[in-house]
């Protein structure tokens, strides 16, 4: 039998794993940004894009194990009691962390570097510092770094659970099967 503050502790983790994803689609969907007469919008960047499906596809994710979780913490029981939920719950837990962990590299990387582009840019140019074509690219780049640190919330919370739901296992199999 799992104790009470590892069921608890599983439950929470999906939660935050759940507010961040939602927080982290909202961040990058809702990025914006507008030159002139054209407009730069996260599916412009394929990474942008995968940032969003992982965010998406872990918040799904969530959303169907948290009933589960919560019947869980209530009844101090399973739902299904055949073993299918603790090896559902550690398989993919690992398979959601890494889907995260991928999606925060994309999301850093493309932010950062395209940041660092235009204002390398930038700064070999006319263009001065408070520039609102300088100021709303910046802002958009900086919207994506944000929201692939609110996903390493998720990443981490996760990951965190993955451990937790190896000790939710069924403990009658051995090491290897």
């Amino acid at each position: 039998m799992v104790s009470k503050a590892v069921i608890n502790s599983m439950l929470f983790l999906r939660i935050i794993t759940l507010a961040a994803s939602v927080t982290t689609v909202a961040l990058i969907v809702t990025d914006i940004a507008k030159i002139d007469d054209t407009k730069m919008k996260f599916q412009d960047l394929i990474a942008f894009r995968y940032v969003v499906a992982v965010a998406s596809i872990a918040g799904a994710y969530c959303i169907v194990q948290l009933p589960f979780s919560i019947y869980h913490v209530v009844q101090q029981k399973r739902l299904i009691r055949n073993g299918f939920l603790p090896e559902f719950d550690f398989y993919g837990d690992k398979v959601i962390s890494g889907l995260l962990a991928t999606g925060i590299g994309a999301g850093f990387a493309v932010s950062i570097e395209f940041k660092r582009l235009f204002d390398q840019i930038f700064d070999g140019s006319s263009i001065s510092k408070h520039d609102p074509t300088r100021s709303t690219i910046t802002k958009f780049y900086v919207r994506g770094i944000i929201a692939s640190g609110v996903l390493s919330a998720a990443f981490l919370a996760m990951f965190v659970g993955s451990f937790l739901s190896s000790f939710n296992r069924n403990k009658s199999k051995g090491i290897f099967g």
